[in-house]
């Protein structure tokens, strides 16, 4: 296996479009093949794949994972993770806050989430663990009364149960670890650290515990385990980048109350520093260009007394710079890792050295996947032929990790 440091390092096929199985198995024999040659000539390749619903399903049906699986074999890949967050299409169309529909309060989510853990459970390779990253329960601006938000993490928290219930079978009967791997974003419902722990607290480890408890028979504190061991976070470096959250401090708390992280996806958010020799306005006009219609690019700006000011997208955070005691602003457009900077912008990449660096102390988790997919909609000056910026990319994560 393509091991660094006793992990799976791999890129997420989120970059490459395509909504029907017949595209995603193109874009894999088109692209990750090449990858897999490239970045790991003599060594299975893991790969982070993200299939949509219509794909998930379609892969389900006559022999399809089957011949898929012997595809894998052949050509010394394998499948470790799975980025089942976006539902449906996600490019070449405007998406917004539409990824996040529908969301864990639904059926569609749920059934849409058994059948990915189906398909990863028969593709991961025996003695390994396998995730599924996900929405963070559902998108904050679609509630404006907090009783109505609380019905909806109950609702969803007895989904996201099911889903417990459905792993636990699934490891008694093919000894196979899997985990659903909460992906917290800026406006989610959990897009911070004490988010993440309260909804774990409050409701998971609350009433999920008890379902589980009566479903399976079992002690409540073996019911919280399950929860524990089948429920993590996939660590978007970026999405904590924006809640100027450092790495340690949430894995660190994390940690304290017993949560995994069952993936880092390793991503560089977009920022700019209040500048006393660059005008403000230059400033303002540089980060423009990244503001364009396809993705949600949520904004935060921090004041010089440390407060942060949030905003829905990127074209209603430009505003905040002009105030006086603008200090920073970071936006939700992922750019590659490999840069820390692009005219007079910056970006968030001290972040993913922190979380490697850290991690390569402590080993939270043993998968680590790179999410860049704006590749299609980054300004020209970005723009470099797909594999090779995806192998670049790999390579520099490596070069941090085995340092």
């Amino acid at each position: 296996m393509n091991i660094c440091r006793n992990a799976h390092l791999s890129y997420c096929t989120n970059i490459h479009p395509g909504e029907t199985w017949n595209q995603v198995f193109k874009s894999l024999k088109d692209y990750t093949i090449f990858v897999k040659k490239e970045f790991s000539p003599n060594t299975p390749f893991g790969i982070g794949l993200r299939l949509s619903k219509l794909a998930a399903t379609e892969l389900l049906q006559h022999n399809n994972l089957q011949k898929f699986k012997k595809w894998l074999d052949q050509n010394q890949l394998y499948v470790f993770t799975l980025n089942g967050f976006p539902y449906g299409e996600f490019h070449n169309v405007v998406i917004k806050d539409l990824v996040h529909q529908p969301d864990w309060t639904t059926k569609e989510r749920l059934n849409y989430t058994k059948d990915l853990m189906r398909i990863l459970a028969y593709l991961l390779p025996d003695g390994m663990d396998g995730g599924v990253s996900t929405s963070p329960i559902s998108y904050k601006y679609w509630f404006t009364i907090e009783a109505d938000k609380n019905i909806a993490k109950e609702k969803a928290c007895y989904h996201i149960i099911e889903i417990v219930l459905e792993l636990i079978e699934i490891q008694k009967s093919t000894g196979k670890l899997l985990h659903l791997d909460i992906e917290p974003e800026p406006d989610g419902f959990l897009e911070n650290t004490q988010e993440v722990i309260d909804y774990f607290k409050d409701y998971l480890l609350k009433f999920g515990a008890k379902k589980i408890q009566e479903t399976v028979n079992c002690s409540i504190e073996t019911a919280k385990n399950y929860i524990l061991n089948h429920i993590q976070i996939c660590y978007d470096v970026c999405h904590f980048a924006l809640a100027y959250e450092k790495p340690k401090e949430v894995i660190d708390a994390f940690s304290k109350n017993g949560i995994k992280v069952g993936k880092i996806q390793i991503s560089a958010a977009l920022k700019c520093k209040k500048s006393i020799d660059i005008a403000i306005e230059n400033q303002i006009q540089s980060i423009k260009q990244f503001d364009e219609p396809t993705y949600l690019h949520q904004a935060v700006v921090q004041l010089n007394n440390g407060s942060l000011l949030h905003y829905p997208d990127l074209d209603q955070g430009l505003k905040a710079m002009q105030e006086p005691n603008f200090k920073e602003i970071r936006t939700h457009y992922h750019v590659p890792v490999f840069i820390n900077s692009f005219e007079i912008l910056q970006s968030t990449q001290s972040e993913i050295i922190e979380a490697l660096n850290y991690w390569k102390e402590n080993k939270f988790t043993n998968h680590l996947e790179v999410e860049t997919y704006t590749w299609n909609v980054l300004p020209k000056e970005l723009q470099t032929n797909i594999t090779d910026s995806i192998i670049r990319e790999l390579n520099w994560v490596k070069t941090i990790i085995q340092n």
